[in-house]
């Protein structure tokens, strides 16, 4: 009896080490618990600097839209070039607030990892532990007890204390195996994380770039005026003289181009995405009022997308760029400014217009959605925008030619027949004003 007395003291030490081993990790557990509260009141605070400052944004776009009467003075192109630096340094300050909430969420799984993972081997080692233990007893005492009063009482009342330690470990095991497949979902969640910190910081460097190009811009435009309206009003005049003799130059040179439309060749209706994020269109394809308006042909080759300087522009679809380029280096203010031309795995292929920054080389594959460049304001504008060229893929290709409405210099862009342009608003998404 004797004997068996130490038995059962040894086997509730048993009992209470395994059933109680979550003890031991408690501590870590509360502590953790406080830092997580802390990573995520942080992460918080962030999200609300990121909705004031996008009120902010939003505030001096209002501010962008009600210059459009005085765009065509110089003190409204200077005072409009002001408010798009602010703008610029507001998107900048956004992007590096996103950079601070994506390592603070970083952060935050990571421990959420380190902690568990450590849950996970002190728990294991308990178990580990109870089961040596039990072991021991089973191999060391069994016999013993045989041979005390009441033995098969006692045998089958320990038999049935093992049996539930038993099912509990297992239990545990099986909790644990749990968590450990949670943690490989946070380490993908970690992961893309990652790729998002990553894909921000350089957005962050392309709009540190256009800030600088923006007060470049601002430079030239007062040493070529010498700060005097007068001056900005002759040289507004020769850049639309300009610009309307290098357009017709160029229809006419596409007019000539022959190429016989099969629609058989080309995609369904919807195929493509929205080259922005958000979408407002300020003109359509073809023959439209505006059109009629601002340019010689009175026919608009593209659709317009309302898109302020810095607005990330994204492929519509899989393909290639085939070109890029910038046509204010021929004849300033006249046609595309900086341009992207892909083209893309399903017969149709796309220029984008009027870009600040270009993101992409020529030959590079990429992808629908993939940020290829930033919306502008050069090449032929009344006002920062996207600018969307569509063709069939068998018509257009990249010329280079001397234009005589600049000079002799050489122009390089994507022609097409004047057939081969397609309504871009066809290919993509339905849209509702």
């Amino acid at each position: 009896m004797k004997q068996y007395l130490v038995y059962k003291k040894r086997f509730s030490s048993i009992i209470l080490g395994v059933l109680f081993m979550g003890v031991l990790i408690l501590p870590s557990f509360f502590t953790y618990a406080e830092t997580a509260k802390e990573l995520q009141n942080k992460i918080d605070q962030k999200d609300s600097d990121i909705a004031r400052l996008e009120r902010e944004i939003a505030s001096y776009q209002t501010e962008l839209s009600n210059l459009e009467k005085q765009k065509n003075t110089l003190s409204g192109t200077i005072k409009e070039l002001d408010l798009t630096k602010k703008k610029l340094n507001t998107d900048i300050t956004i992007t590096q607030t996103k950079i601070d909430r994506t390592n603070l969420k970083i952060q935050s799984l990571s421990d959420d990892i380190g902690n568990k993972e450590d849950s996970i081997s002190n728990n294991i080692d308990s178990i580990s532990l109870g089961i040596r233990q039990t072991n021991e007893f089973e191999q060391n005492i069994i016999l013993q007890t045989i041979l005390s009063e009441n033995a098969f009482t006692v045998i089958w009342n320990d038999i049935d204390n093992i049996v539930t330690v038993r099912e509990r470990i297992r239990g545990k095991i099986l909790k644990l195996k749990q968590v450990k497949g949670d943690l490989e979902d946070t380490r993908k969640e970690t992961i893309e994380a990652k790729n998002e910190l990553t894909a921000l910081k350089s957005k962050l460097s392309d709009q540190q770039k256009i800030v600088v190009q923006n007060a470049n811009e601002k430079s030239k435009l007062l040493k070529q005026t010498q700060n005097n309206e007068a001056n900005y009003q002759k040289l507004l005049r020769d850049r639309i003289a300009q610009r309307d003799a290098f357009e017709k130059e160029l229809r006419d040179y596409e007019a000539q181009l022959q190429y016989i439309l099969d629609p058989s060749k080309l995609p369904n209706a919807g195929v493509l995405s929205w080259p922005l994020e958000q979408v407002y269109v300020t003109q359509l394809f073809g023959k439209t009022v505006d059109a009629k308006r601002l340019y010689a042909s009175g026919t608009h080759n593209g659709v317009d997308f309302r898109a302020s300087v810095g607005t990330p522009v994204m492929a519509m679809s899989d393909g290639e760029v085939l070109g890029i380029g910038d046509t204010d280096l021929t004849c300033a203010g006249a046609s595309f400014g900086k341009y992207v031309f892909i083209k893309y795995n399903n017969g149709l292929s796309s220029t984008f217009g009027h870009l600040s920054l270009i993101r992409v080389r020529e030959g590079e594959n990429v992808k629908r959605g993939q940020v290829v460049a930033y919306s502008g304001a050069t090449g032929h504008v009344t006002g920062p925008h996207l600018h969307v060229s569509l063709y069939a893929s068998e018509a257009v290709k990249m010329a280079s030619k001397p234009s005589v409405a600049c000079g002799g210099r050489i122009y390089r862009l994507p022609v097409a027949p004047i057939n081969a342009y397609l309504d871009a608003m066809y290919y993509l998404p339905p849209y509702r004003q």
